[in-house]
């Protein structure tokens, strides 16, 4: 079964970028554009991995990231954060997230980093 990946993400064209090389690689992915949509529609059953970006237009991605690592429902999925802005370690620590992308980023690293999660 192919593994289902939720991102928040409110460039569009980053969004898309995302959404193709994890769907090339065969990965399910379900993309939202601000917090709003992700906490009203995502479907935390059965996600094997969050990207959040950190800025978005309506929420902060390390907030999201907080509230999924004290759900119980949630607590165990990886996320990964990734932000133009932020410095790695410090948001890594705040957002107790699982790991940290810089954007912009290189697509086979991304790709790379999202596998290593995955396994």
């Amino acid at each position: 079964m192919n593994k289902h990946i939720q991102i928040v993400e409110d460039d569009g064209d980053i969004r898309f970028i995302v959404e193709y090389i994890l769907e090339d690689a065969n990965y399910v992915v379900e993309s939202f554009e601000n917090a709003t949509s992700f906490i009203n529609r995502a479907r935390v059953e059965n996600v094997d991995l969050i990207i959040l970006d950190v800025m978005l237009p309506d929420g902060n991605g390390i907030d999201l990231c907080r509230n999924l690592k004290i759900d119980e429902k949630t607590i165990n999925v990886p996320v990964i954060i990734m932000s133009a802005h932020a410095g790695s370690q410090s948001v890594l620590e705040e957002a107790c997230a699982d790991d940290f992308i810089n954007k912009p980023f290189d697509l086979d690293n991304f790709l790379t980093r999202v596998k290593r999660i995955l396994n």
